[in-house]
């Protein structure tokens, strides 16, 4: 098994799943995660996934939404046979994380359970330490809080990550995604899909996607010029526009937009603009079935050749590849 596999697949197993919900958790990222397992058990016809839910104690646990969610059991206490345990909370936390619940990550990590973050449960795995090592998302908007709080954590900006016994998500319905990538791996991909038609999912997205965050809200802390370069990108994929055409289009110097993007998004803008155009690429392989001559001319690349090259180098892999995996 390859560092990044998810858990093996044993199709006849009953796998014993539990979520933790602290104070302030997403119902909508918690119910992304747990309805996927109940609707695979029902087009089973058997039970595949047995799911608890946890609390700190024995009340009920308040949501973002106001909404409050009955556990079965509390959390911090010995509980033999969970597989797997999910954390669902908000991001930033709006509380402290008591001792008990950290203590008992740990002891459930040391036993093999495998561990998931949703949201803001992310950031408790990483204050219990068993995230070390592993690669791991949360919210985009904890990024940078995040990298310095645990910078043993392989941090991404993925849509969710699933590193051997390691499952996290950006919330939300990026929890969906995750459990619906899990489910095809532990239960085959036949029922994944019929998982997927019955929430009519028009695809799952893979883990490898971005957090799709406007760029105003990713970098509304940047300078208005370099927001409106990297506008002017997006708006160009087909035709790419040069480094000096950008500059001019800005009314700055080509050093000074240079500056710009070395400093907020660590990259020169030939690279990062060819990134954008290669992720645009991506998209259409994976949701088209245009050729991929094609895709290469519209998103800028002069020969099919180059953009073979370009997406190797990229994405370890070439378009051909891409559409066989």
């Amino acid at each position: 098994m390859s560092d990044s596999a998810p858990p093996s697949r044993t199709p006849t197993l009953t796998r014993h799943v539990g979520v933790v919900v602290l104070p302030g958790f997403s119902l909508l990222a918690q119910a992304c995660a747990t309805e996927p397992l109940a609707v695979a058990n029902q087009l089973a016809g058997r039970t595949l996934y047995r799911l608890t839910t946890f609390g700190l104690d024995a009340r009920p646990v308040t949501s973002g939404s106001r909404q409050a969610l009955l556990p079965h059991e509390q959390a911090g206490e010995a509980f033999a046979g969970l597989d797997m345990l999910l954390v669902c909370a908000s991001g930033p936390l709006d509380s402290g994380v008591p001792d008990t619940l950290l203590v008992w990550l740990k002891r459930l990590a040391a036993r093999g359970v495998v561990l998931g973050g949703i949201g803001g449960g992310t950031e408790v795995l990483a204050r219990a330490g068993v995230l070390d090592g592993y690669r791991a998302t949360l919210p985009w908007q904890r990024f940078d809080a995040f990298a310095r709080a645990h910078p043993r954590v392989r941090l991404s900006q993925q849509l969710f990550e699933i590193d051997r016994d390691r499952l996290t998500c950006g919330g939300g319905t990026a929890a969906m995604d995750m459990m619906m990538t899990l489910i095809g791996s532990q239960q085959g991909s036949e029922l994944a899909e019929r998982v997927s038609e019955h929430f009519v999912l028009e695809r799952v997205r893979m883990g490898d996607e971005p957090q799709q965050v406007s760029l105003r809200s990713r970098l509304g802390h940047a300078p208005r010029s370099l927001i409106e370069a990297v506008t002017l990108m997006e708006a160009n994929i087909e035709e790419p526009l040069t480094t000096h055409e950008l500059a001019a289009h800005l009314g700055i110097s080509r050093r000074q937009l240079e500056r710009l993007f070395k400093k907020y998004l660590q990259a020169v803008p030939s690279r990062y603009y060819l990134g954008l155009r290669l992720q645009q690429a991506r998209k259409l392989l994976r949701e088209s079935d245009r050729p991929a001559g094609e895709i290469a001319l519209q998103t800028g690349f002069s020969s099919a050749a180059h953009f073979s090259t370009a997406y190797r180098n990229h994405f370890g892999l070439t378009p051909r590849e891409e559409r066989l995996g």
